[in-house]
């Protein structure tokens, strides 16, 4: 691509960043659609993070997203934040406005883009969630809304559980989340679940670590979805296939909030098509 005095500027902002593919999805849809813009990794070191964003606003970037720590840290450095953002407590994707930045959650329907892409659905399902950190915050939010018939949250501290049930309960209107302790998985009912795997346990390079390991947890579910893509197979998703069920990996979700990011700072619409290129692409750094 040509860089010239015209050329916008988007990143991502998080402490680590060189591991992103995010780049990617970026740089891949800009040349896509002809648009003058780069997009680029900046590491921000602990307690510089809104000297980071007043930067990124005095350097009039287009946007940025914001992966961990960050995710909640930044909204008191934002002019606006949208609603579900709030709703979430997280933000993801910074859109230029007024001087400085408006903040948006796209981790959710980017989830949701991609549970639509591999047949899953939520309206009307049971869920297993595993974890009680941001990331299942989001998703326990996703699955409050868009019509869950319950979500047990498994968490290995039982109060941290309880706390984000209660507050993705009150936000939503439904008594639909379900705080219970890792240890209590065998208490649920006799019957088959979707499990959303959204810990980071699994995560390169503690490739062969899973939550849980007893083969009876992985009996009950049919439908196994890890938010993270690397590995490419996780241990999760190794033991729920190994058990008869089909298993999913993050990439598509990390690829549809980029998609809806991407769509926010330019005021466009990707095609499926577009994104099936920019999917095929990051694919790449592990098929």
């Amino acid at each position: 691509m040509k860089i010239d005095g015209k050329t916008r500027t988007c990143g991502l902002i998080g402490n680590p960043v060189e591991h992103t593919l995010s780049p990617v999805i970026h740089n891949t849809l800009a040349e896509r659609f002809g648009h003058n813009l780069v997009y680029v990794p900046f590491p921000v070191e602990t307690g510089r993070l809104g000297a980071a964003v007043e930067g990124a606003a005095a350097l009039q970037l287009l946007g940025l997203n914001v992966t961990v720590p960050y995710k909640s840290e930044v909204i008191p450095f934002l002019q606006e934040v949208d609603p579900l953002a709030a709703a979430i407590g997280a933000v993801n994707t910074l859109v230029s406005v007024n001087g400085g930045y408006k903040g948006y959650n796209t981790d959710m329907d980017g989830l949701y883009r991609a549970m639509e892409t591999e047949g899953i659905r939520i309206n009307g399902e049971e869920i297993l969630l595993l974890g009680a950190g941001g990331a299942s915050r989001a998703v326990a939010y996703l699955c409050a809304v868009k019509g869950a018939k319950q979500v047990y949250l498994l968490n290995r501290t039982l109060d941290k559980a309880e706390r984000v049930a209660k507050e993705v309960n009150d936000a939503t209107g439904r008594q639909v989340i379900v705080p219970m302790a890792l240890s209590a998985y065998n208490t649920l009912p006799d019957r088959q679940f979707l499990a959303i795997q959204g810990t980071s346990v699994g995560l390169y390079p503690n490739v062969s670590e899973a939550v849980i390991g007893e083969d009876d947890f992985y009996s009950r579910i049919h439908t196994g979805f890890d938010l993270i893509y690397s590995p490419w197979e996780t241990t999760f998703m190794k033991r729920v296939k190994e058990h008869g069920g089909h298993a999913c990996n993050g990439l598509k979700m990390l690829l549809y909030q980029g998609v809806i990011a991407y769509e926010l700072w330019n005021g466009v619409e990707v095609s499926e098509e577009d994104a099936g290129v920019v999917y095929e692409k990051l694919k790449e750094h592990f098929i």
